[in-house]
């Protein structure tokens, strides 16, 4: 049987560990693409020296050139700026959607059966912009920002109560920003719901902390992180390359759930070969109805901003 390729655009530091977690992981064989002369190769390199000492096998390219990705099984999108201090997400639109545009097209031209993983920000607009370039199927362009919101309030989480974070499930919905929507009722410690465990003052400080959980690294690296969103990247590309079904939460295109009308935006959803293979439609109550409305918003406003970028 053939591996699986995964081509990672953009060598910075979320491509090269989202490299090195799926090489642990033996997923497939890695492309690891940038327009830095020397920086894929160099990282590229590097880890495939490493898989001597830690015992994978699987091939592991950097390139400049976009012909040796062609016929990917899956694309992960991470080239894009990152944040720096006192910038928003949302500031990185203009830029960003001019880099995703620009992969996108070469994504479509050299391999059109892939899915597409996006990472870079604002999240949800970049999801859409990459859909909307390459004309693929809705289902195989996802965004990664749910696992990594839904890691950030599991972590949390667990130091509030004092247990393994690996007891805790969080469950997420919205955008990926200061309006994200925590749905404390459906996160759990070991199958009990944290509202069962926490009182409201400490859970609302959970989710305060989990909207600027993004900030809060930022400002102490002076840039982005990359070990937890390139991990949210890798759970993502396993479920799909092994065809696990497993339950992810993540930026996926909803038509009627939810009542969002034809938006990427994040929930939970099943995860499997094809993509994304069922959205999750849980009931809220009135307040996270109203939070979900307000986050789709912003979603919407940004959407609307990359149409006219693409325009």
């Amino acid at each position: 049987m053939a591996r699986a390729v995964i081509t990672i655009v953009g060598a910075g530091n979320v491509g090269a560990a989202a490299a090195h977690l799926a090489a642990l992981k033996n997923l497939g064989d890695i492309v690891l693409l940038d327009i830095v002369e020397g920086l894929a190769q160099g990282k590229a390199l590097d880890l495939a020296q490493a898989g001597a000492i830690e015992s994978y096998n699987c091939r592991i390219t950097g390139t400049n050139d976009w012909a040796q990705t062609a016929n990917s099984d899956l694309v992960v999108i991470t080239s894009g700026l990152p944040r720096k201090p006192g910038m928003s997400r949302d500031d990185l639109l203009t830029k960003n959607t001019e880099i995703v545009k620009s992969v996108s097209s070469k994504i479509a031209q050299y391999s059109p059966d892939s899915i597409v993983i996006v990472v870079c920000n604002p999240l949800d607009a970049m999801v859409h912009c990459a859909a909307k370039v390459t004309g693929f199927a809705k289902i195989k362009v996802i965004g990664m920002a749910g696992e990594l919101d839904a890691a950030r309030f599991s972590y949390f989480a667990a130091d509030a109560l004092g247990v393994s974070v690996k007891d805790i499930k969080a469950v997420l919905l919205g955008g990926h920003g200061d309006d994200m929507v925590p749905l404390p009722g459906y996160t759990s410690a070991a199958g009990i719901p944290i509202t069962d465990l926490l009182d409201q003052k400490t859970i609302a400080s959970l989710i305060d902390r989990t909207r600027n959980a993004g900030i809060e690294v930022v400002n102490l690296l002076g840039g982005s992180a990359y070990y937890a969103p390139a991990a949210g990247v890798v759970k993502m590309a396993q479920a799909i390359l092994n065809d696990t079904k497993t339950v992810v939460n993540c930026c996926a295109y909803c038509r009627s759930q939810y009542n969002t009308g034809g938006y990427f935006v994040g929930v939970p959803a099943v995860l499997g070969k094809n993509g994304v293979e069922k959205v999750i439609e849980l009931a809220l109550n009135k307040d996270e109805q109203t939070e979900f409305a307000k986050s789709l918003a912003h979603v919407k406003q940004l959407a609307a901003q990359v149409d006219k970028l693409l325009e």
